[in-house]
């Protein structure tokens, strides 16, 4: 057995050894690391990043001087609706249900509150794409109280801009949410009184929000039209950065926020990129194995004469194509669990970072299980093709 190991040590190249180990250790780093950073990313995407939910972008009509004196035209016919709903880039279609009455806000006197009387406006907007999550939103027609949802971005207006110039206190958001007050809705000839409180604060729905099913209970009662005109939509987005919806925003002459646009397009840019990188690794991979069993073979068949000779003095096929076999597998092992070591140290390197960047960031590592992925079937594959190649030698 130590002769027939001497004789087919021999027939190898060291620098075709080293060659396979180093590229295959490049790509596999390479492959392990970009496949965990886009799962630890799914998290920053979903939480800090996206629109409302996934790829959702708020589109209106713009307003120009004619659309001033005729109001119809900013809204979105059934028709208009339906051909975004068929458009190849849009999942879904959603509306902004608006108040068909007037709404007026104003709390009773106390001691710590400036006494305040203000109209309001309401829009509802299906529960899926909300922000916001609180156990008060709901909405019961036995009970005066209606739960509403507000921008962030009017508590700091209040707290950094008004209250400043009118000497007024602040309000933290937990404080505003603890405060009741009075809510006057009259429209059809009928007027009546809630009780309302703020039970969150959006910072991605920038307008006034109460439940879906109130507002359409009011409007029903209090509303001056029955039927809801819709002048802004929540288009669901399956292709971000798609031309088509470039386009077609262009051509019907839409408005859309440009920095909710812009977003989705950086996020499609980011996960494109990564695909992109896994792809080289994996063609650096594949020219990998591919170099390291073209050379097996050329080394099998250029010592040719050694191995049938092996065989005539009473080795059989298995014996000789195991040599083969035990050395790429063991060298395939080392340097994948080399990668996995490798992977890991890069990520504990940007996991660093991502806690510093995002106050919630939380992933599984599957460092270790996608190198065994990739790790058994490069096994398989070795071991097949050098057994067949030595057993087709033999038998020819």
């Amino acid at each position: 057995m130590k002769l027939l190991v001497k004789l087919q040590r021999k027939t190898l190249s060291l620098s075709q050894i080293i060659g396979y180990g180093l590229t295959l250790f490049i790509g596999t780093v390479i492959i392990i690391s970009t496949v965990q950073l886009f799962i630890d990313t799914q998290n920053i995407l979903k939480n800090e990043t996206d629109v409302f939910k996934a790829n959702t972008l708020v589109i209106s009509k713009k307003v120009s001087i004619f659309k001033t004196f005729d109001k119809k035209r900013i809204y979105f016919s059934s028709e208009e609706l339906k051909d975004l709903r068929n458009q190849d880039f849009a999942s879904g279609v959603s509306i902004f249900n608006n108040a068909n009455f007037k709404v007026k806000a104003f709390n009773d006197e106390a001691e710590n509150l400036p006494i305040y009387y203000t109209d309001l406006f309401f829009e509802s907007i299906p529960d899926k794409h909300l922000d916001v999550y609180s156990d008060e939103w709901v909405w019961d027609s036995s009970e005066s109280f209606i739960p509403i949802i507000i921008p962030e971005s009017y508590v700091k207006l209040y707290n950094f801009g008004f209250a400043e110039s009118q000497g007024l206190p602040v309000f933290s958001n937990n404080t505003i949410s603890e405060i009741e007050f009075n809510i006057e809705i009259s429209g059809n000839r009928t007027k009546q009184h809630f009780r309302s409180k703020i039970v969150g604060f959006s910072n991605k729905v920038n307008s006034i929000l109460v439940p879906e099913i109130f507002l359409k209970w009011a409007n029903n009662k209090f509303g001056r039209e029955k039927k809801n005109n819709t002048s802004r939509i929540l288009l669901e987005l399956s292709e971000p950065s798609s031309d088509e919806l470039l386009k077609y925003i262009n051509e019907h002459n839409l408005s859309v926020n440009q920095d909710e646009l812009n977003s989705n397009k950086l996020i499609y840019i980011f996960k494109s990129l990564l695909y992109f990188i896994i792809t080289i690794a994996m063609i650096i991979i594949f020219l990998s194995v591919s170099s390291i069993v073209l050379s097996f073979f050329n080394v099998i068949q250029k010592n040719k004469e050694v191995v049938l000779n092996l065989h005539n003095i009473g080795y059989n096929h298995f014996k000789i194509s195991s040599f083969y076999q035990i050395l790429i597998s063991t060298i395939t092992v080392f340097i994948i669990f080399g990668s996995i070591m490798a992977s890991n140290f890069l990520r504990d390197i940007y996991l660093i970072q991502f806690h510093y960047l995002f106050s919630e960031f939380t992933n599984a590592n599957f460092v270790v299980l996608i190198g065994l992925v990739l790790l058994f079937p490069q096994l398989i594959l070795f071991n097949y093709l050098i057994y067949r190649k030595i057993n087709n030698i033999l038998n020819n």
